[in-house]
């Protein structure tokens, strides 16, 4: 008798979460060495592999293009010769980074003589839920491994060919360094039904990461029954203040915009201190307008250029993810402060001033993940942080918050060193 889709869902959730529970201890006690020598092979092997990597993408992107994806989705999913040398170089630079497990983190000695450390540790066992991006694949694998953590990847259907040709790459380093093929594994079914058992799989999941669109973050934090690092939106600012220069404004607003309109870092409003020259205001809106950019403004900003369209209230809140911004004009740092506390989503913001005291005003006041003095919000991203990859950029303020790279995927035991002590009655 065939079971029901989930039931089978259970049960291959359950066999791929008693792998990983298996090869946890050894991957949690694997010396750096080993790992990463995991992670500089599977980079060789996407190079050699790059023809049939780039086969399997063409595969997927020709499938959703059928399907009607948007710009923004298609472009997440689709892999070339240089995104591919990206990822490569992405594993060999998590390779490169220190260590994070056995690291003290903190020490100190009681009056009665016992030791106490406090020693960074892998999280456990994590499932990865992503959409589009065939790149999480490596970057999910890769800082998993690194910080000795086993992982379970969920790939989206539309990305499932890309995702199977890049595991093998990870599986050929994992062999070759002589660790667990169930260090990292990936689910190779479409089934739907996936999901929802990796989210009630407790006792055999420690920690839930989703990386895509809204509705899967949604319900990936209200239907878990462990726990969850994630984000829902990316509704990003940059506050361009009375004593910005305006050329740099112009080059940080046009990256921070239209660089890659599809990913999270990718500004959506733009706010404009009404102190700002009307000369340079107009010029900043001119120059989004003459690059393609729909401009949706407020009355002033539809005042400095007619092709600025009306902005609607859901404007303000939207995360737009396409050539469009919204741009409003606000009576100083604080309004600006004030539209982005009730906008945002906590996620990036940024100030171009050449007033140093204005900056480090808004750099205090906003209460995001990630805020900016004079860079575009599209360096929000792990590996321009310096930590090689991300699992992505986490809006919570439990546990890890910003870019999750090794550090954020590893927790810590106290360690207690005596020599006989015995607590007084």
């Amino acid at each position: 008798m065939t079971l029901p889709a989930s039931d089978q869902a259970e049960q291959l959730v359950g066999e791929l979460g008693r792998a990983a529970r298996a090869a946890l201890p050894a991957l949690a006690a694997a010396p750096a060495e080993q790992k990463d020598r995991a992670l500089r092979v599977a980079a060789m092997a996407v190079r050699a592999q790059a023809p049939g990597i780039l086969a399997a993408n063409a595969i997927d992107v020709a499938a959703a293009q059928a399907a009607g994806l948007s710009p923004a989705l298609l472009d997440r999913l689709t892999l070339d010769g240089v995104r591919l040398d990206g990822i490569a170089r992405g594993l060999e630079q998590v390779a490169a980074l220190p260590d994070p497990i056995g690291s003290v983190i903190g020490e100190w000695t009681r009056p009665n003589g016992l030791r106490f450390q406090r020693v960074r540790v892998p999280l456990g066992v994590l499932a990865i839920i992503y959409e589009s991006r065939p790149n999480v694949t490596m970057d999910a694998g890769a800082l998993c491994l690194k910080s000795g953590n086993a992982v379970i990847l969920r790939g989206g259907s539309e990305s499932l060919h890309s995702s199977v040709a890049l595991h093998r790459c990870l599986l050929a380093g994992l062999e070759a360094a002589g660790l667990p093929a169930a260090s990292v594994q990936l689910v190779s079914t479409r089934d739907r039904a996936v999901v929802g058992a990796l989210l009630a799989a407790r006792g055999l999941i420690d920690v839930v990461v989703p990386r895509g669109g809204k509705g899967l973050v949604a319900r990936v934090q209200q239907e878990a029954r462990v726990p969850v690092i994630g984000h829902l939106d990316g509704i990003c600012h940059v506050y361009v203040h009375a004593a910005a220069n305006p050329s740099m404004a112009i080059e940080v607003v046009l990256n921070a915009k239209l660089r890659r309109t599809g990913v999270c870092g990718a500004a959506e409003t733009l706010l404009i201190d009404a102190a700002y020259p009307l000369e340079a205001r107009t010029a900043l809106l001119r120059a989004l307008l003459d690059a393609g950019c729909e401009v949706r403004g407020d009355a002033l900003c539809q005042a400095a250029d007619r092709r600025v369209v009306a902005a609607t209230e859901a404007d303000w809140g939207m995360e737009f993810l396409a050539p469009v911004i919204a741009a409003r004009i606000v009576s100083g740092l604080d309004a600006a402060v004030a539209h982005i506390a009730r906008h945002g989503s906590g996620h990036t913001e940024s100030i171009v001033t050449a007033d140093t005291q204005a900056a480090e005003s808004f750099l205090a006041k906003v209460d995001s993940a990630i805020v900016l003095h004079n860079a575009s919000t599209q360096f929000a991203d792990g590996g321009e942080f310096g930590f090689g990859a991300e699992i992505g950029i986490s809006t919570d303020r439990f546990h890890a918050r910003g870019p999750v790279g090794v550090e954020q995927l590893t927790s810590y035991k106290y360690v207690v060193r005596g020599s006989g002590q015995i607590r007084p009655l």
